[in-house]
């Protein structure tokens, strides 16, 4: 397929305050990022109510997207490069899966979820194969390369070494938001050696994950370190936490109104599925940070 191989007349970059640079030098990423569907995520907030307590996190799953992918792309085309010969298709289901990983989540994220019971991984692997522009673009390079992208958020595909890259103890996903999220809360806690753990990675010799070097020991132990002292100082931290709580009874509050017909002053449209628990992806996709403290507001006012 030509578009597998298309890349851009020159690289494109995102200024990144975590990586400095995002590099994009295929057209597919490009295009991909172009979609509506992936500009949804600059209406997510990555942390949810947790810029109540921290007020500098006000990024996105936009940002996060590209740092992982971006650091799949370090990975493949550097640290493994003479370990794996990845053909160009294969290079590409690791670098859209990366970009695309967070597709499917929702507004407040965790929080939505447990109210209304939705997985945003159901939802990411809906967006990628159903009818969507993203779907779309994937097309364009196999009418299979959708459901392989698919595959590797479902954790199902067949080379687990790349599945492994994006979802694992010590994985892409994990290594940016640690990063992005210690960044812009403006707390030290996220901060770990990534060049040096990058540097050690090594495919495993079954072909069935990832490992890392010995000498690579005190870099995975800072990070491990690291990923506690996140969840503990700013995941867990009890004001962000009561808030989240406050955010699942108010969510509660009107599924258990609407469940009683009550009229609400203000009918809250794109909610409503949710209350009636018959979403569309169509309708799962409207739904933003945005549209929900909309409501909230008409609400309380």
């Amino acid at each position: 397929m030509t578009y597998l191989k298309t890349r851009l007349p020159e690289v494109k970059v995102f200024k990144d305050p975590v990586h400095r640079y995002v590099h994009v030098s295929d057209q597919i990423i490009w295009d991909l990022i172009a979609t509506k569907e992936f500009q949804r995520l600059r209406r997510i907030h990555q942390l949810g109510t947790t810029s109540l307590t921290f007020h500098g996190a006000e990024h996105s799953r936009f940002n996060h997207s590209l740092g992982v992918y971006e650091i799949t792309r370090h990975i493949v085309e550097g640290t493994f490069a003479n370990e794996i010969q990845w053909d160009n298709e294969e290079r590409l289901v690791a670098l859209c899966a990366a970009l695309l990983h967070d597709l499917g989540h929702g507004p407040f994220s965790h929080a939505f979820e447990k109210v209304f019971s939705t997985d945003h991984e159901h939802y990411t692997m809906a967006i990628i194969t159903g009818n969507t522009e993203v779907r779309t673009v994937l097309e364009r390079a196999g009418t299979h390369f959708p459901e392989k992208v698919a595959a590797v958020i479902n954790k199902t595909y067949q080379n687990q070494t790349l599945v492994k890259l994006i979802s694992s103890q010590i994985d892409a996903d994990r290594m940016d938001y640690l990063l992005r999220d210690a960044y812009y809360t403006g707390v030290s806690y996220g901060n770990f050696d990534m060049e040096r753990i990058m540097r050690v990675m090594r495919p495993s010799p079954d072909g069935n994950g990832v490992i890392i070097k010995a000498s690579g020991m005190h870099a995975v132990e800072d990070y491990i370190v690291s990923r506690y002292q996140m969840y503990q100082q700013v995941y867990f931290h009890p004001v962000s936490r009561s808030a989240e709580v406050l955010l699942w009874k108010i969510l509660e509050r009107a599924r258990n109104l609407h469940e009683r017909d009550y009229h609400f002053a203000q009918t809250p449209v794109q909610l409503l599925p949710f209350l009636n628990r018959d979403v569309s992806l169509e309708e799962y996709i409207t739904l933003d940070d945005t549209v929900l403290m909309y409501f909230f507001f008409d609400m309380a006012t």
